[in-house]
């Protein structure tokens, strides 16, 4: 694979000179294209320490306007990024829209290294590099354009620079330890190189081998390869407009049965006429907050994060419920965290992104009031998110979720569900009632028109996205009382399960 990287090109320096002046111009005005058309731009450089890496981001960085970017180095995880899942790190330093990162250090090192210093066997490396193809597909798939530049140096010529470099007093303090230590295992990282490159050498996210015998060939060729992309990103057509939301499949709208009735759900399973009495309820939810607070206790010593998600229908009491789990809690050790519709900030990115930041470190606990999964109920059935995106956005919510289980942290998910019949009494009863008018709008009963397009896009969401790791709790709330003990009690169970007896 890297025979065509050692071939010993050069480009003199006449060469160099009268070529920059041009690609310096094309490069800045497709970096400005892109930036207008609000296009994420992800360039990672990746190669063997020592090949020439940190300068040729140096030249990028002087062809390119630097106002527009940011550069990002990668070492060992500190505390805070230890206590959450791997991915946080990266997700925490995505460029938004119209900017571009420039990465090296990037999540391609670990595997490499690993592998490379026999810490990593084939089969958990390929495991690895299945994420990461997900994560690149996932990116570009929502709009980034993604430049991967491997800078390769052969063996002999990196020994040569290497002694070169410490020869002269000048440049000594390039060479560390790790260098010298990375050429006697040139040929184990070489043969991990080949196979992360095959495997993660996609359409949407090729690998570009750039020779680095030579500084100009190098650079020229880095600048050369960055510009072609650019200007591929900008001369490829706009994404298909999503169908409108009337169109009944995209919006979710249920298929008629035969007599015209909608099909049952699983939705239609769910128990509404479990009703505890008044007294049962208190004392089984006294008991549960009790029993929940030892655990939450426990989880915090242990280092053990939980995510609590809740999901319903306006009005089904997912409020209430909330605060009856959090009474249990110490308010120092949790956060909730209502989910409206995102700022502008939050737009610039991935959806994901705003609940990445969120996840919490070691021990806490985060509850969220509505979350991801607006992207596959409201977006979906209001036409906020096109078909393709919100057809996607199960794997990708799978894979976000796997990510937070496989780190150790609780993850509980409820569907608080009500019929359509109490949600027409609740909105009545917050019309009439005055301290209760504040919580119905215009925009609930708008909602509420949506019934079945929004019960159909429920039915999708707990079919795709329950899992064994991540399973929905459905919780009949016509009764408010019960629907808490439910929750409580349900929560108590998924913390046991994790922290074991």
């Amino acid at each position: 694979m890297f025979e065509t990287a050692e071939l010993g090109r050069t480009v003199d320096k006449e060469e160099f000179e009268a070529e920059v002046p041009q690609l310096r111009i094309s490069l800045l005005e497709a970096q400005r294209a892109l930036q207008q058309a609000g296009v994420p731009v992800i360039l990672l450089l990746a190669g063997a320490d020592g090949a020439g890496k940190g300068e040729t981001v140096k030249r990028l960085l002087e062809w390119l306007d630097a106002r527009g970017l940011d550069t990002h180095a990668f070492g060992p995880p500190t505390d805070e990024e230890r206590e959450r899942p791997s991915w946080w790190r990266y997700w925490m330093r995505l460029p938004p829209r119209g900017r571009a990162g420039i990465f090296f250090g990037s999540w391609y090192s670990g595997p490499l290294v690993d592998r490379a210093f026999g810490r990593l066997s084939r089969a958990r490396l390929d495991r690895r590099l299945s994420d990461i193809a997900f994560f690149e597909q996932m990116l570009a798939a929502d709009g980034a354009l993604i430049v991967k530049l491997w800078i390769h140096l052969s063996k002999k010529e990196l020994k040569r620079r290497l002694r070169r470099l410490t020869k002269d007093p000048a440049t000594r303090w390039k060479v560390t330890h790790a260098d010298w230590k990375g050429l006697g295992r040139y040929d184990r990282f070489i043969e991990a190189s080949e196979h992360v490159i095959r495997r993660t050498d996609t359409a949407l996210a090729p690998w570009v081998i750039v020779e680095a015998t030579d500084d100009r060939y190098r650079d020229l060729t880095a600048g050369r390869v960055l510009l072609e992309r650019f200007c591929s990103r900008l001369a490829a057509s706009s994404p298909a407009a999503a169908k409108p939301p009337a169109a009944a499949r995209a919006a979710g709208a249920p298929a008629p049965a035969r007599g015209g009735r909608p099909e049952l759900t699983i939705l239609d399973r769910v128990d509404l006429a479990h009703v505890l009495t008044p007294r049962a309820a208190t004392q089984r939810l006294q008991a549960a907050q009790g029993r929940l607070g030892r655990l939450v206790r426990r989880a915090f010593e242990e280092g053990r994060s939980t995510v609590v998600v809740f999901e319903g229908w306006d009005a089904a009491g997912k409020g209430g419920t909330i605060r009856r789990l959090t009474e249990a809690m110490d308010p120092r050790t949790y956060r909730v965290i209502s989910v409206a519709a995102p700022t502008d900030e939050e737009k610039a990115h991935h959806y994901l992104w705003r609940f990445w930041r969120q996840v919490p470190r070691a021990g806490f606990v985060t509850v969220y009031d509505r979350s991801w999964y607006g992207r596959v109920l409201v977006e979906r059935v209001e036409g906020f998110a096109r078909e393709d995106e919100w057809s996607r956005a199960y794997l990708e919510i799978n894979d976000f979720e796997h990510q937070l289980v496989a780190h150790g942290i609780v993850l509980a998910k409820f569907w608080v569900h009500i019929d359509a019949a109490e949600q027409l009494r609740r909105f009545k009863e917050r019309e009439s009632v005055a301290w209760k008018r504040h919580k119905i709008g215009p925009e609930d009963w708008r909602n509420r028109e949506k019934w079945p397009a929004y019960e159909a896009a429920v039915a999708d969401m707990i079919a795709r996205t329950s899992t064994s790791q991540a399973p929905w709790t459905l919780v009949g709330a016509n009764d408010k009382r019960t629907a808490r003990v439910q929750v409580v009690e349900a929560l108590c169970r998924r913390l046991q399960e994790t922290l074991g007896s």
